[in-house]
């Protein structure tokens, strides 16, 4: 996205949770970037100054398990594009392919204070596919909002690519055959690996093939493997996956997480955990608690928190949090569960996740404590460009258009 924004919110409560809040303080943002945060910074001439006394700011809330743009909101059928079931290894496709950014839930984002969203393909495979990270808002196309390319591949244990296959009559239909869909694709990388290595060394032509190349980053540590999985059963699995081919887990929903929460802290294996609000729909989420979020934060699991979009709307993941905190999640936790911890686990800690100079302006003005469902968030800013504003009784979002006017005005 690019922006040469410049914007100072002072007089303000700042929580940059990177760090210890800062009363009365002040953030400038300087083409898009974060400059200065603290009670001394000068503010250079010219430069816009929001006053938000009273008013508390964070860094933008993350969304890291979302299918915002791929599962479209009141479009139905033709706006869902969330997974490739035709084949149960889909590690070639990529869900940025899918995305449309003029998707209803991004507007909601940002109703949330939202600025930044790990859209994934769904849970129908073994082998989803590449997830995306990008901005929930502000470019004229999804390139321009991009934080990372590739973050992820998606993979799926458990009951719903049995459900899928099963339905077909055709491999997987059981755990048992999930699990080797997925261990066959990894033994198949490492095999191809070894012979694209090979060719290169010597000089020689050798044929790509896109999903093997996909497989073959995660095997190298570039790409983290977001595991969807539920029942402690699965979550074994994935360990023990993970042991076999050295690549770097994370555990997706995790349901049942707490009950092996203590392997997952040895492991420093995290845990991005939700949606919450749910009901029991099937045998998986028999033992669903939002309660279980805070027994995995005691037991020093890293979590993150998810709404799942659309499962739950995605301007819903700070009351999450909310509900969270009042069933024993520490708040300092809840916050970093939204900001610091899944940027760290899925390495976007060096653009997003706090209000430390050198990373992304990306800040919400909000009414108060964001935790307290009474507070909403009043202004939204994305790499220093205003997004979205609460004006008397209703939100406005600072449309593309509206948004694109401007630079051209600004250009002349």
């Amino acid at each position: 996205m690019k922006t040469t924004a410049a914007v100072a919110i002072v007089n303000a409560y700042i929580v940059p949770v990177a760090g210890d809040p800062i009363e009365n303080g002040t953030v400038l943002i300087q083409n898009g970037r974060i400059t200065a945060v603290g009670t001394d910074v000068q503010v250079p001439a010219g430069v816009e100054s929001v006053d938000a006394t009273g008013k508390w700011v964070l860094p933008g809330f993350i969304e890291s398990h979302g299918h915002v743009g791929i599962h479209e909101e009141a479009n139905g059928p033709a706006g869902d594009d969330t997974n490739e079931m035709t084949v149960p290894n889909t590690a070639a496709v990529r869900a940025i392919d899918a995305v449309n950014i003029d998707d209803e839930g991004f507007r909601d984002a940002l109703s949330g204070g939202v600025t930044s969203i790990v859209v994934k393909p769904g849970s129908g495979n073994p082998i989803g596919g590449q997830t995306v990270a990008i901005k929930s808002w502000g470019g004229r196309t999804i390139d321009e909002q991009v934080i990372r390319e590739a973050v992820s591949v998606k993979s799926a244990l458990g009951e719903n690519p049995k459900r899928v296959y099963g339905a077909k009559n055709v491999t997987p239909s059981t755990r048992l055959g999930v699990a080797m869909i997925i261990r066959e694709a990894f033994v198949e990388a490492q095999n191809y690996r070894a012979l694209r290595d090979d060719a290169i060394s010597e000089g020689k032509p050798f044929a790509c093939d896109l999903g093997k190349e996909t497989l073959v980053r995660v095997l190298d540590g570039e790409l983290a493997w977001d595991q969807h999985t539920h029942r402690h059963d699965d979550i074994a699995t994935a360990i023990r996956l993970a042991d076999e081919f050295g690549y770097r887990l994370v555990i997706n929903h995790g349901t049942e997480a707490h009950k092996i929460a203590d392997v997952l802290a040895e492991r420093d294996i995290p845990v991005i955990f939700g949606p919450m609000f749910t009901s029991r729909s099937k045998v998986e989420l028999r033992d669903r608690a939002i309660a279980n979020l805070g027994k995995l934060a005691a037991a020093g699991v890293r979590v993150a928190i998810t709404t799942d979009h659309p499962v739950v709307p995605v301007n819903f993941l700070v009351h999450q949090a909310s509900l969270a905190v009042k069933e024993g999640l520490p708040r300092e936790t809840a916050l970093e569960a939204l900001t610091v911890n899944p940027a760290a686990f899925l390495r976007l800690d060096d653009r997003v996740g706090s209000l430390t100079p050198g990373l992304d302006g990306d800040v919400v003005v909000w009414s108060g404590d964001p935790l307290d469902v009474n507070s909403r968030a009043e202004r939204v800013f994305i790499e220093g460009a205003e997004v979205y504003r609460w004006v008397g009784d209703h939100g406005e979002v600072v449309e593309r258009s509206e948004r694109f006017e401007r630079d051209l005005s600004d250009a002349e």
